[in-house]
């Protein structure tokens, strides 16, 4: 059966994992990782989750303290499509072997085109109205066309540049000029392109490419992500490519990834507005709500491994293990225990993260724990301060103290039936090495070669 499997999921996972557009999609996203992890960090000194903390930052730093954070929070999340768009469409010209730095200018321009620039309510002071961009159209609701646009906008600029339409100079003339030059053809075929894209929407009833991409894309993504099982079918599949050596997450989070991504959005811009959290399945809930350890929760399984573990396999594993796998970190155990192929982890290990998933869905839903709020902290964050700090509440710090108590119980009876096949290998081993000095002769030696 497993043998089958593999022989299903491998080209899958590998024509998933060398797709161009997927590739240039996952790397687009982790571009901007780090500004959203430090806007985050921004977020959460302005709503740390402790009684008493904003009385008593007012009084060191003024009433308006939280005020000033939010700059930092806003020139991040309010714009998080230009950031999706420049990375994209950075990391996609990467991938079709064009200048990534025209590739990202170009989508960020095309994505400026397409965007509407005149509100009817934007007026100063003096009643006159001016131009501008919605804070709307660059935050979380453009991320889906942001996507499209940077994909697009590449490969036309791609397809023009490989067919030879460029401007050609001299020798000796610097590169960052040639590069330059070279890009000018193709970028006016990308603007003017996108430029026609504005004026056939404005020709509908939708009017601007972000209303139509929005109610006809995005949101039923979106109310897909809402679908109770989403993680779990999520859990699944990452951990079950995980089985065969192949790196789940890296699979999965091509598909899943921006939807995920555009949830934690709207729950962050909910959350700085004083508004009610509306979705489950963020990246948050994602990270540190259904692995513990890594993929499969196998942290679990190192605590399991550490304190009834008898062979000595299983004990080394698991004295080298349990520091990693605190900060999330299991390679050590996909392939040392190993994981991969492993007809009796493969059940705990699949089963474990599907069942935390459900648990913390039922919880959120019910209201016992808070939805996450879109704070993004890195992956290494440890359980219960991952918790802790991505609901604002501390019993959802110790709601995952008991899903990893919970997952012990479940990894312990496959654990003792892989520990006591290792303690009998290393018997059988002891006792050939035994046999083997048992039988060495003295009648064997001979000096007669020296």
């Amino acid at each position: 059966m497993f043998n089958k499997l593999e022989k299903i999921l491998t080209p899958i996972a590998e024509k998933l994992s060398n797709n161009k557009v997927l590739i240039a999609i996952r790397d687009g996203f982790i571009i901007s990782t780090p500004l959203i992890i430090v806007a985050s960090i921004f977020l959460l000194v302005a709503n740390f989750p402790i009684p008493g903390y904003p009385e008593f930052m007012a009084d060191i730093f003024g009433e308006s303290w939280s005020q000033q954070l939010s700059v930092v929070v806003g020139a991040t999340f309010d714009v998080i499509s230009l950031l999706t768009v420049l990375g994209i469409g950075y990391s996609f010209a990467k991938q079709l072997k064009v200048d990534p730095i025209s590739g990202g200018i170009v989508s960020l321009v095309s994505f400026f085109i397409i965007t509407q620039q005149n509100y009817p309510e934007f007026v100063n002071e003096a009643g006159r109205a001016f131009g501008g961009f919605s804070f709307g159209n660059l935050g979380s609701q453009g991320i889906f066309l942001a996507m499209l646009i940077a994909l697009i906008s590449v490969k036309i600029f791609s397809l023009v540049h490989h067919k030879g339409w460029i401007i050609k100079l001299p020798e000796g003339v610097p590169p960052a000029v040639m590069e330059s030059f070279a890009a000018l053809i193709p970028s006016a075929f990308v603007m003017v392109t996108f430029f026609l894209i504005r004026l056939v929407f404005q020709a509908t009833p939708y009017e601007y490419a972000h209303t139509f991409i929005y109610e006809v894309l995005q949101s039923p993504l979106m109310s897909f992500g809402e679908f109770k099982a989403f993680d779990v079918i999520y859990q699944f599949l990452s951990n079950l490519f995980w089985f065969f050596g192949i790196n789940g997450p890296a699979v999965t989070n091509t598909i899943f990834r921006p939807i995920h991504e555009a949830m934690t959005i709207a729950n962050l811009n909910a959350f700085e507005a004083g508004e009610p959290l509306q979705y489950i399945f963020t990246g948050p809930f994602r990270d540190f709500f259904s692995n513990f350890g890594g993929g499969g929760s196998t942290l679990s399984l190192v605590i399991v491994m550490l304190v009834f573990a008898k062979s000595q396999r299983l004990k080394q594993l698991g004295r080298l293990s349990i520091i990693p796998g605190i900060f999330g970190i299991n390679e050590m155990i996909i392939f040392g225990l190993p994981v991969v192929l492993n007809p009796v982890i493969i059940i705990p290990f699949l089963l474990v993260p599907v069942i935390n998933s459900i648990l913390s869905t039922i919880l959120m839903t019910t209201g016992i724990i808070p939805l996450t709020t879109g704070i993004a902290l890195p992956w290494t964050t440890p359980f219960f301060f991952s918790g802790w700090l991505s609901t604002g509440s501390i019993f959802a710090g110790i709601f995952q103290i008991g899903l990893v108590a919970l997952d012990c119980v479940i990894y312990y009876p496959f654990l003792k039936i892989l520990d006591r096949q290792y303690l009998r290998d290393e018997s059988n081993k002891e006792n050939i090495t035994i046999d083997e000095i048992d039988n060495i002769s003295l009648d064997d030696l001979s000096f007669d070669d020296l």
